[in-house]
């Protein structure tokens, strides 16, 4: 009853094919942000009530119409934005096959094929990132927010194994883990549902360099215990959603070591650089410790959502997530397979490995590496084309991320968020602002396209300079505020 006939399907397949092409080729002409009319999409939306059936091809169409009308265009090459970056055209494939065949991925036996992939490619992160194969266990998530939630539960089984049956009720004290104040806030929502709240998160001041500091980290471990708490985790970040800085990894492993605390790093973007010989030392500490998150859908070019949490204790996930069933099938029983739902949060998912692997698999990772070395300059040709022009990029890091400020106007945060609007309501770019340590405004600006190249960057460089010169004009040089 929902099919469709063989010539609906073949004009069907033929119309996605030609519309992909037509948006792909033409979005660097594009605006990247849309004209914002909430009105006009609602009213658009509510023209449909679902009464009356539309033909295949219309509603494709429609449904393209809308897609490039209202949305960011996060492909574009002059997005400079959060870590959405433009997908690799395989991976989009690859999702087309995923969404065909529809694989179940809670039993192996469903989908054998999918499963060892996917085991596959988490034991290959897990050596990229310094280990042995044999003491990887990784399962594909939602994203990064489900990877470190995964690495939260685990650090707190490990170390309270009477947890997983009898609840944090059965703990001697309050649990506390530690994570920079530029740290990701999906830890702290880990933390709320987990049972942990967020009082149990401790958000150490980040020092002048944006990192996180082993000695102000000991001091809280320290004050912590005296008062009755139990330490149990260590956060690092390799590649700050913010200002892109990579915490100093291997002081933090030896800390936590020495203090007896699981150690994870949330390296959701910036892991993606062991895949560059030269790039590694960047992460060095990495390989030491006992979770990763690493987000494929962002430096790694595939289509949302892929992310992945690695862990070095092969055995700790069955015991973090197993639990007993009876409809689950049995085809498998006897053989040393491993099924998905018994190791991670989810049940019923969707094949996410796929794009990846054949995004690996056709690109390899030497073509990874030369479209990770390409945004690398990109980033170091952004950076000197902005000091160049007077701009003060205020954190420090190799990766292709910039936060800069007007240093007439450094503590004007309302003056840098209206050149940011300015470059944004051109349609040629797209650009946001961050807080820095939660106090300091900074324009931010990241390259997460392979296809931004020079002349994208340079038009930003003017873009920026502009809207520099626009607000001056607007607002006055002596504005409250400036400096």
């Amino acid at each position: 009853m929902l099919d469709f006939d063989p010539d609906t399907r073949t004009a069907l397949w033929s119309e996605l094919a030609e519309l992909a092409e037509r948006y792909w080729a033409s979005l660097p002409g594009r605006r990247v942000s849309p004209h914002w009319d909430p009105a006009a999409l609602r009213g658009e939306l509510a023209a449909h009530d679902f009464e009356h059936p539309t033909a295949p091809l219309e509603a494709v169409r429609w449904a393209f119409a809308q897609l490039v009308e209202h949305q960011v265009h996060t492909a574009h090459p002059r997005y400079f934005g959060l870590f959405n970056p433009a997908p690799t055209m395989i991976g989009v494939a690859a999702d087309f096959l995923v969404a065909l065949f529809n694989p179940q991925l809670a039993a192996w036996a469903h989908s054998p094929f999918a499963v060892e992939a996917e085991h596959r490619l988490a034991r290959w992160f897990g050596v990229q990132f310094g280990w042995s194969e044999e003491e990887t266990e990784g399962v594909f998530t939602s994203g990064g927010a489900e990877a470190n939630h995964t690495a939260l539960l685990l650090a707190l089984f490990a170390r309270f194994p009477e947890a997983v049956q009898r609840g944090l009720r059965a703990l001697p004290a309050q649990p506390v883990l530690y994570v920079s104040e530029e740290a990701h806030h999906s830890l702290l929502k880990a933390a709320r549902v987990s049972g942990l709240g967020t009082e149990a998160v401790r958000s150490v001041s980040a020092t002048e360099a944006l990192t996180l500091d082993p000695e102000a980290v000991l001091r809280y471990i320290e004050a912590d215990r005296r008062r009755g708490y139990i330490p149990f985790m260590l956060v690092g970040t390799a590649g700050t959603t913010a200002a892109g800085v990579i915490d100093p990894l291997e002081d933090l492993a030896e800390l936590a070591r020495r203090e007896g605390l699981w150690f994870h790093v949330d390296a959701a973007w910036g892991g993606a650089v062991a895949l560059v010989p030269e790039y590694r030392p960047w992460l060095r500490g990495i390989e030491r410790a006992d979770s990763i998150t690493v987000d494929a859908h962002k430096w790694l070019s595939v289509p949302m959502g892929a992310g992945l949490s690695l862990c070095r204790h092969p055995e700790l996930g069955k015991r973090a997530f197993r639990v007993t069933e009876t409809y689950m099938p049995r085809d498998a029983q006897g053989w040393e397979v491993p099924d998905p739902f018994a190791r991670s949060l989810q049940w019923s998912r969707r094949f996410i490995g796929l794009k990846v692997w054949l995004s690996l698999m056709v690109y390899g990772r030497a073509g990874y590496a030369a479209m990770i070395r390409h945004t690398v300059e990109m980033g170091d040709r952004l950076r000197v084309g902005l000091r160049s022009r007077g701009w003060y990029v205020r954190n420090a890091t190799p990766l292709p991320l910039l936060c800069v400020q007007d240093p007439q106007r450094s503590g004007d945060g309302a003056y840098h968020e209206a050149i940011v609007r300015e470059v944004v309501r051109s349609g040629r770019a797209w650009i946001s602002t961050a807080r820095l340590r939660g106090q300091e405004t900074v324009i931010r600006a990241c390259i997460t396209s392979y296809r931004t190249g020079p002349e994208d960057v340079d038009l930003l460089v003017e873009l920026l300079e502009e809207a520099r010169l626009q607000v001056r004009n607007t607002v006055g040089e002596s504005a409250p505020g400036s400096s």
